[in-house]
């Protein structure tokens, strides 16, 4: 005779009492012992090889975490170096700029007053010499403007008058302290 066929989702008739094997309890036994093995063969894998590299992938990264924080400390540190460096050189720059200033100020200072004492003493005595200049002429022009009244007070005279006048009237005319 020849088997029915089944579809697939049909249960053959012949093993229809079965029980399901993972909870069939004559075979519970042997799969505690399975098990057993099962879990002690992956707990020794791990404790051997798994374990192992993973500890040892921790503690590289570990390592080379530590380095990175060890080698910026130590940029830092020369960061920080580098930038007291810079604010004291820069400070001394700021110093010998003002000590530069201040020289060249006071060099022009002292220039400049000798410039300006040159210029007052060449202007004084130039000064000097127009006054005298001026003295001078004057006394000459108030000398000469006695002579100047003289000459022309004796024809103004005669004109004025018809008379003639000496030279000597006129000059006492015009002198009057001078012939006393």
């Amino acid at each position: 005779m020849t088997e029915p066929v089944t579809t697939g989702t049909e249960v053959p008739t012949g093993t229809a009492n079965k029980v399901f094997p993972p909870l069939d309890p004559t075979t519970l036994a042997p799969q505690l012992v399975w098990l057993t093995i099962t879990f002690v063969a992956l707990y020794f894998l791990l404790k051997k090889i798994a374990i192992p590299r993973i500890g040892g992938v921790i503690e590289e990264r570990q390592n080379r975490i530590q380095r990175d924080i060890d080698a910026a400390e130590k940029l830092k540190d020369e960061v920080n170096g580098a930038m007291k460096a810079y604010e004291k050189s820069l400070a001394d720059a700021r110093g010998n700029a003002t000590a530069i200033a201040r020289s060249n100020h006071e060099k022009l200072t002292a220039e400049t007053d000798r410039e300006r004492a040159a210029v007052e003493a060449a202007t004084n005595k130039k000064l000097a010499d127009a006054e005298a200049r001026i003295t001078e002429m004057k006394q000459k022009a108030l000398a000469s403007v006695g002579e100047i009244a003289s000459e022309i007070a004796g024809p103004v005279i005669k004109q004025l008058t018809g008379k003639d006048v000496s030279a000597d009237e006129v000059k006492r005319a015009l002198n009057p302290g001078a012939g006393e």
